[in-house]
């Protein structure tokens, strides 16, 4: 029996060694990034004193693995936003009534319901890295799709194709960038998800008002197509690897924290957890009622849902033709100014994140969204008892367009970025693909609720409408208070074991 070599081994015999062992392993095989992280082992034995802080080690590898999967939620956004600015054009060339434009809008969520309900079972089979592969291949297809439609029923096709690729994306990118992330970074890059949902949103708005809708699908395509290339770069996941039981997941986190750090405790911390995971039998109906897994599937679930149920997605599909019916002349305008206010806000809270903590930015931005939606409901239900040609009628327009702006500014900042961030944090670790799929589905049932109805909740009424989502908000607020912890500066094991 081989036994495995010490650090004095290495440094005795380091050449032949080295040799040996990346012949062994196929080193030329692993991503670019992994190259000489086996060198690293004579390197250890240097760092033996350091402190943990240490063991975080160089951010910039993590920074740039984050980068490469963030492409995905930029595809995401950029699926989000492309109904609002081609609303009209979509309308008129394909002969299209309001419902079935609505039931285009919507469907990309039916797709991503799918992709939710295999994404989790997709990302512990293969990989995090191969679920995105498998992500980005519908979403290409979907929208070239969308560019040849000839009628409903293509563009219809091509929109659950993407809807399919954003529902895999929307569960593996958070949960990825979870665990390659050094702990003090965690709620920062965790945020580059929103950060990049935002920044397709605004694209989106932005080409949409220069590109024709068949062009602006053409150029839907780009963000997976990198994010294809991209992804022979990066290393996976360490953490899903020493789940799998593979020893290359100590090269993968040398990798992520720096050729000099020690990773000696975040090693030892990890597979602890992998045999505390490994020791567990298969969770029964009945375990579900047990604290350490019902309150964490509770809140992962329960913040994705009210997430959705604020009516954020709604108002984003449809923001041209709402801002219009505030009296907003320029409803494509005022829209890509909304989404330029969100990358900006995003982009607050991901400096944020990791200083002030979660649960108070969630704090802050449930309290903020309840009272702007309650001053847009105020804006339309004064502007429908005037008369077209009053004085007031201008400021009550101008009333619902900074509420919705401030709206957007405090989603951005907790309800946008927090909860896909809680979710890849707080779900144990033996049942995170299977609740992961049930939280991510649930986000998405919820948007394809919001979507599907908002149009005819507006006809219904504007001002009751925006009344109910305005509740909601003020029970995430009520919700966050109660029960959620925080979880800033906690490395998952230690979150997963404050739950038992």
């Amino acid at each position: 029996m081989e036994h495995p070599k010490s650090d004095l081994d290495l440094m005795e015999h380091p050449k032949n060694d080295l040799e040996k062992e990346m012949a062994e392993n196929g080193d030329l095989k692993q991503p670019l990034l992994h190259q000489g992280t086996r060198h690293n082992k004579i390197r250890k034995h240097r760092n033996r004193g350091k402190k943990d802080s240490d063991a975080q080690g160089s951010a910039a590898t993590a920074v740039f693995c984050t980068a490469i999967v963030a492409l995905g939620p930029l595809q995401f956004g950029f699926c989000n936003g492309y109904s609002s600015p081609t609303q009209a054009e979509i309308i008129s060339s394909l002969d299209l009534t309001v419902s079935q434009f609505s039931l285009f809008g919507s469907l990309s969520n039916v797709g991503a319901m799918v992709g939710a309900i295999v994404s989790g079972k997709i990302a512990d089979r293969i990989g995090r890295k191969g679920a995105l592969i498998v992500a980005a291949i519908p979403n290409i297809l979907g929208w070239v799709v969308i560019t040849v439609a000839p009628d409903a029923s293509i563009l219809y096709l091509g929109r659950l194709l993407t809807g399919f690729g954003v529902g895999v994306i929307s569960f593996t990118v958070p949960v990825y960038i979870a665990e390659i992330a050094p702990k003090r970074l965690r709620g920062s890059l965790g945020t580059v998800t929103q950060l990049s949902v935002t920044i397709g949103i605004m694209l989106a708005y932005l080409c949409g008002l220069f590109l024709s809708w068949r062009a602006l699908a053409i150029a839907g395509v780009i963000p997976c197509t990198f994010l294809l290339l991209g992804l022979f770069f990066i290393p996976e996941s360490p953490r899903w690897l020493a789940k799998i039981g593979n020893a290359e997941f100590e090269a993968s986190l040398q990798t992520l924290r720096g050729r000099d750090a020690d990773i000696s405790l975040e090693v030892a911390e990890v597979k602890s957890m992998v045999e505390a995971s490994n020791r567990q039998t298969a969770i029964k109906l009945s375990d579900l009622r047990k604290r350490r897994y019902a309150l964490p599937l509770t809140l992962g679930i329960g913040l994705l849902l009210l997430q959705q149920l604020s009516g954020v997605n709604g108002i984003t599909f449809y923001s041209s033709s709402i801002f219009e019916s505030a009296g907003i002349s320029s409803g494509n305008a005022a829209s890509l100014g909304l989404a330029g206010i969100q990358v900006i806000m995003t982009a607050v809270s991901a400096w944020l994140m990791d200083k002030a903590g979660r649960r108070l930015l969630l704090l802050i931005s449930s309290g903020g969204m309840g009272i702007c939606l309650f001053f847009v409901a105020l804006a339309f239900f004064l502007k429908s008892h005037v008369s077209a040609d009053s004085q007031f009628e201008t400021f009550f327009s101008v009333l619902a367009l900074t509420s919705l702006l401030v709206y957007i500014i405090t989603f951005s900042l907790g309800i946008g970025p927090i909860p896909w961030i809680i979710m890849s944090e707080i779900l144990p670790a033996n049942m995170k693909g299977f609740a992961g799929s049930v939280a991510t589905l649930g986000n998405w049932l919820a948007s394809w609720a919001v979507t599907m109805t908002i149009n005819i909740m507006l006809e219904w009424s504007s001002t009751g409408t925006f009344l109910i989502y305005s509740l909601l908000c003020f029970l995430t607020f009520l919700s966050v208070a109660l029960w959620l912890p925080e979880t800033k500066g906690r490395t998952l094991e230690e979150i997963e074991a404050s739950f038992r």
